[in-house]
């Protein structure tokens, strides 16, 4: 979002006064930012590169950095779902029940609540905010409650199309401005990053071996060749790991990728069908936020699960351990505020790229722990604390051979492999 937004705000796109053409002309410019920043993580996958890059990577060095991609979303849970605490509150309650507390509840052998909660606890308190909204109960009230409270605030709905198919350059050829490209790479490294840890959480949670390096990059590469469609479809945003479904994974202890598969049939049918999609997206956000209190949670837990294959009784590995944790919270922090209270970040200089580039990458929690982490890991007594430092457990993982796991949970389907071979 960082890039994105200064690119909203780029003086000569500003400058343009018909509002129509202004939002044509900064769409093209995302689209061509997208695009030229999809070439880091299509080329570092692709390449290979980044399996290399990952063999610095230890438990340890990556306990903060898979910890705080869940622990670093905090500000995305209660305090918004705080917002609408009369929603929030309870979805936060009825989920937790669901999910622990009745999981062992089954028909014909099938734990019902368990694979179903988040569906069953949306759909209650979607239901009773709806019969909140319909009554009246948020008539009078402040237009921020009302924001956060009502189904049919935005309009969703009734404004949506039934039928649109979305197609490559729908708002033109993309533009390519240098400043923009910059600072959206700064943005594919930070996913790049993000979604390396939670690749790694996914694996755990699934019950899977830890991707080897070359699964590992290949993941890396087909995210790039995400990002290149997302700027050729105009969709303003880029693709990255989904780190709630991540959560759900361990919610509902469903690891199957064709659940995946079925839900990107989903998501292409509601995207079609403009009412559909405008259905699902009228929820208040307030229940996706309590969801996210369990969901980020279980994330931020994984990461920690990793100290089990680290001597913790090392004073090595404290002092790493919670200089990244507290650096990975503290200087995103600290990037915020100052955004907040001067409107434009630290870096401030008259380089907008450069700005662009400082700004994305220390926003980014995961990321400030992965460069701390891994830094003081390679560099601080590495050789003498391989043992301490997990290596022995982790080496064994790297390799697509290392493990007989390892064909069952990352073979790829129609003999594809034959086109990434392991590393």
């Amino acid at each position: 979002m960082v890039p994105i937004i200064s690119i909203i705000h780029d003086p000569s796109l500003m400058s343009i006064h018909d509002d129509h053409l202004r939002f044509l002309s900064t769409m093209r410019a995302v689209q061509g930012a997208l695009i030229v920043s999809s070439s880091i993580q299509i080329i570092l996958g692709y390449s290979q590169l980044w399996a290399i890059c990952s063999r610095f990577f230890s438990p340890l060095g990556t306990v903060p950095v898979i910890a705080l991609v869940g622990f670093g979303l905090f500000d995305r849970g209660f305090p918004v779902a705080g917002q609408c605490v009369e929603i929030g509150f309870p979805m936060l309650i009825l989920f937790v029940i669901c999910s622990q507390y009745l999981k062992n509840f089954q028909t014909k052998q099938v734990p019902i609540l368990e694979r179903f909660a988040l569906l069953l606890s949306i759909t209650v308190i979607w239901a009773y905010a709806h019969l909140l909204t319909a009554s009246g109960a948020y008539k009078h009230r402040p237009e921020i409650t009302q924001l956060n409270c009502r189904t049919d605030q935005a309009y969703l709905i009734s404004s949506a199309p039934w039928i649109k198919i979305p197609y490559p350059l729908q708002w033109g050829a993309p533009t390519f401005d240098a400043g923009h490209c910059f600072g959206m790479m700064a943005a594919a490294f930070v996913s790049l990053i993000e979604s390396t840890g939670a690749y790694k959480a996914a694996s755990r949670l699934a019950s899977a071996t830890p991707p080897p390096a070359h699964v590992l990059s290949r993941g890396i590469g087909w995210q790039g060749i995400g990002i290149l469609l997302d700027g050729l479809f105009g969709t303003m945003t880029g693709s990255t790991v989904s780190v709630e479904n991540i959560g759900l994974l361990g919610s509902t202890r469903v690891g199957s990728r064709r659940v995946i598969q079925i839900s990107a049939g989903f998501m292409i049918f509601f995207s079609i069908l403009g009412k559909f999609g405008a259905l699902f997206a009228s929820i208040p956000f307030p229940i996706f936020a309590a969801v996210y209190c369990v969901l980020f949670g279980l994330v931020a837990s994984v990461g920690l699960s990793f100290l089990q294959f680290t001597n913790m009784n090392s004073m090595r590995n404290l002092f790493i351990t919670g200089v990244a944790f507290f650096l990975g919270l503290s200087v995103p922090e600290y990037f915020r505020e100052y955004t907040i209270k001067a409107y434009h970040g630290p870096a401030h200089t008259r380089a907008g790229w450069f700005n662009d580039f400082l700004n994305t990458i220390f926003f980014s929690s995961p990321t400030v722990a992965l460069i701390v982490a891994v830094f003081l890991d390679n560099t601080l007594d590495y050789k003498e604390s391989a043992r301490d430092r997990g290596m022995p457990w982790w080496v064994k993982f790297r390799t697509f051979k290392g493990d007989s796991r390892n064909e069952e949970f990352y073979t790829l389907p129609f003999n594809l492999d034959r086109f990434f071979p392991p590393s």
